[in-house]
């Protein structure tokens, strides 16, 4: 188990990071929840997504840091049902 969520967490902070890479790429999926200013909201999604998957990789840490992606996708979906 300790092995998987340290493996998702290197993929989401690899997603993360990727959101400042190519920040064109995660626009569209975005503009869903943030309409306004997208492209700020995409570099702050991908940092938020790149300090909770280091937060899970780390052993010390993977309790917060699952507790936080659940209240960011949480947040997150109540950003889409706000916009529909």
């Amino acid at each position: 188990m300790a092995k998987r969520a340290r493996l998702f967490g290197l993929l989401l902070a690899g997603t993360g990071a990727a959101h400042f890479a190519a920040p064109a790429l995660f626009e569209p999926v975005s503009a869903a929840a943030f309409p306004k200013d997208t492209r700020q909201w995409v570099y702050r999604n991908g940092a938020t997504e790149l300090t909770l998957g280091l937060a899970l990789a780390g052993k010390r840490t993977r309790k917060l840091g699952a507790a936080g992606l659940v209240g960011y996708v949480g947040w997150l979906g109540s950003r889409v049902l706000a916009q529909r």
